[in-house]
């Protein structure tokens, strides 16, 4: 992909919580459209909206200016705000317990430094085209990943 700015937008599912879990992912960039999706047996929601998000940038060659839209506060606010006193806390909440999903806050991290990212959050189930790709996407990934 080229200069232009990737347009990303990543979605996670579970059925249980915890339980089978899929993410997907829609690439947008210019006119050209790529989709992504994935599962595991035994996961939970966060861990699958995270590991959309990875997934994305990932598979994006370093240095893309990117816009990364996702319907989960938990991935928006975590990469935003929150992560930056997780790790000057060595992991840690404020209420001094385990960051849950450090490995893939950490991993998520990478990802993004490698890139120029914006980070925008949507409503989920509101209609939102390319929300509603990318949540098919990830019930795709649970069918595929059992």
């Amino acid at each position: 992909m080229s200069a232009e700015v990737v347009e990303v937008y990543a979605d996670g599912a579970c059925r249980g919580n915890p339980g089978p879990g899929g993410w997907g992912v829609l690439l947008r960039e210019g006119g050209r459209e790529r989709e992504l999706h994935g599962g595991e047996a035994a996961t939970t929601n966060n861990r699958m909206e995270l590991t959309a998000v990875i997934r994305a940038l990932e598979a994006l060659a370093p240095g893309a200016r990117v816009r990364v839209f996702t319907d989960s506060q938990y991935v928006q606010k975590g990469i935003s705000a929150w992560i930056h006193d997780w790790k000057r806390r060595g992991w840690r909440t404020a209420d001094k317990k385990p960051v849950k999903n450090q490995d893939l806050w950490m991993r998520l991290d990478e990802a993004a430094r490698a890139h120029a990212v914006e980070w925008h959050w949507v409503r989920g189930h509101a209609g939102h085209p390319e929300n509603e790709r990318a949540d098919a996407l990830a019930n795709k990934g649970i069918d595929g990943g059992l």
